[in-house]
């Protein structure tokens, strides 16, 4: 049977120094533009080999998904910006999942808060208060259908954040 590999990821740490940009052109701050490398190292270690990356198109997480594409060797020009992942709700997180070809096996989501921990807590019932900026969640499935994956908890699913010293906390 084939297994499927959902990783949601938060953007990085975004810039309010320019307050007359738009919430979707902020672009990454100092942190986040040290922690998205670090971060996307961690799962190059895990040996993440992803099928297809999607992203919100807010610059934040645009720029955040280059920079993992890069480490993961993943081609830029392949990521798909996806304006209904901007602030998308649980729900709205769900339908996306759902939809996804059935050929894909490892696929990154970058997108935002709150419907990424709503999604992680409420639809996969992982006990995360809040998934911060740049945080990952992967969650593994033993079931070939995206529908399942979008609306079932995980045969087992890890944690990882840039303040997080240790292993990735697994569930």
């Amino acid at each position: 049977m084939d297994s499927r590999h959902l990783i949601i990821i938060r953007h990085a740490k975004s810039s309010w120094d320019d307050r007359s940009l738009n919430d979707p052109d902020r672009p990454l701050n100092k942190r986040g533009i040290a922690n998205a490398p670090n971060m996307s190292l961690r799962l190059k270690d895990r040996n993440v080999s992803p099928d297809a990356l999607f992203s919100s198109t807010a610059i934040r997480a645009a720029t955040t998904a280059q920079i993992f594409a890069e480490a993961l060797e993943f081609p830029s020009h392949k990521i798909t910006y996806d304006p209904d992942l901007y602030l998308a709700s649980a729900g709205m997180l769900q339908d996306f999942i759902a939809g996804l070809e059935k050929n894909l096996k490892t696929v990154l989501i970058f997108g935002h808060n709150p419907g990424l921990t709503l999604f992680a807590s409420q639809i996969w019932g992982l006990p995360i208060g809040n998934i911060p900026t740049c945080g990952i969640v992967t969650a593994h499935f033993d079931d070939t259908d995206w529908l399942n994956v979008s609306s079932h908890e995980p045969e087992y699913a890890t944690f990882d954040f840039p303040k997080n010293s240790d292993s990735p906390i697994r569930f």
